[in-house]
């Protein structure tokens, strides 16, 4: 009798807790999208296979995409300061990748080549014709692969940070499979997630590794991006796939035989970036690359003037 008490009450509590903890992540999904603050007054969609994505496009000119970093708080928003200083001379799109920002967020585990597939149907369908384009951190490997690929979609194009050859071609082991297993879990996984994805942790990124100044780390910034991880209806998809490497891809050889013209922009304080574009001169030596001093990781936001100005040069 009183080992079935034992084990009731422990039942009990264990129930106790799951529900708990799905009260406490439902409460955090709510107030990190309570402000609406990636609303758009005139949202664009194209409804692709996989997802509807979510899109921006202003200005006139030659078009120019602009393509965030491949993270699971990035969205188009990254781009925001930008745009205004590029609308007069290009036709300028933003788009939140699939499980990113505004876009769908299915449950299922996002690879290097459905990116690839993204951003070619992407161009074909709702630009229709080369374009250049612009792509952040991780997503200069998917934009590598796509224009190895797809060549006559793509004209100039340049990388913001991107990643180390090295870190582009990391693969999913053993370990990463558990802990993806452990994150698709409903309850727990998404606990995990809402841990990883706190605003004190993207507040903590901002300052120590995405800005150079951490007083230049608005907190509209911060806002926008803890808003853009909690959107949709399985956010955590996109964070486990990127975690367990099942987004990374060996792109040293795709680069080597692209003959577009490439153009490597590094934040000067930020972590290797020198040997970085060092690796990806020597793999292709027609690529071109400058520093932007006292910045990190995103100096379209940091030194917003100058990444414009850069960028009229090179596109130009």
């Amino acid at each position: 009798m009183k080992t079935r008490n034992k084990l009731i009450t422990g039942l009990s509590l264990t129930v106790g807790a799951i529900a708990g903890t799905a009260l406490l992540n439902k409460y955090i999904k709510m107030t990190a999208v309570a402000r609406n603050l990636l609303s758009d007054t005139h949202p664009k969609s194209f409804k692709w296979r996989l997802g509807n994505i979510h899109y921006t496009k202003t200005g006139t000119g030659k078009p120019l995409l602009l393509i965030h970093d491949l993270n699971h708080t990035s969205s188009g928003a990254e781009w925001e300061p930008l745009i205004p200083m590029l609308k007069e001379e290009y036709t300028i799109y933003t788009i939140d990748l699939l499980g990113c920002g505004r876009s769908e967020k299915p449950n299922l585990t996002y690879t290097n080549f459905l990116y690839v597939q993204l951003i070619s149907d992407f161009i074909k369908s709702e630009i229709g014709r080369r374009t250049n384009i612009i792509a952040t951190g991780g997503s200069a490997s998917l934009v590598t692969m796509a224009c190895a690929y797809n060549p006559d979609l793509f004209d100039q194009i340049m990388f913001i940070n991107p990643e180390s050859f090295n870190s582009c071609s990391q693969i999913p082991g053993k370990r990463a499979k558990i802990y993806k297993f452990i994150l698709d879990a409903p309850v727990i996984g998404t606990l995990l997630y809402n841990i990883a994805s706190s605003r004190d942790i993207i507040d903590r990124n901002f300052k120590e590794h995405y800005f150079y100044n951490p007083y230049e780390a608005r907190l509209i910034y911060i806002d926008k991006y803890f808003e853009s991880a909690h959107l949709g209806i399985s956010p955590k998809a996109i964070y486990s796939s990127i975690t367990c490497n099942y987004t990374k891809c060996n792109i040293s050889r795709a680069l080597e035989k692209i003959n577009n013209s490439i153009y490597i922009l590094g934040g000067g304080a930020k972590n290797g970036i020198n040997e970085i574009i060092n690796e990806y001169t020597l793999c292709n030596p027609s690529i071109e690359s400058s520093i932007i001093a006292a910045t990190k990781h995103l100096p379209q936001l940091e030194k917003t003037a100058e990444v414009s100005n850069i960028i009229k040069m090179f596109f130009n």
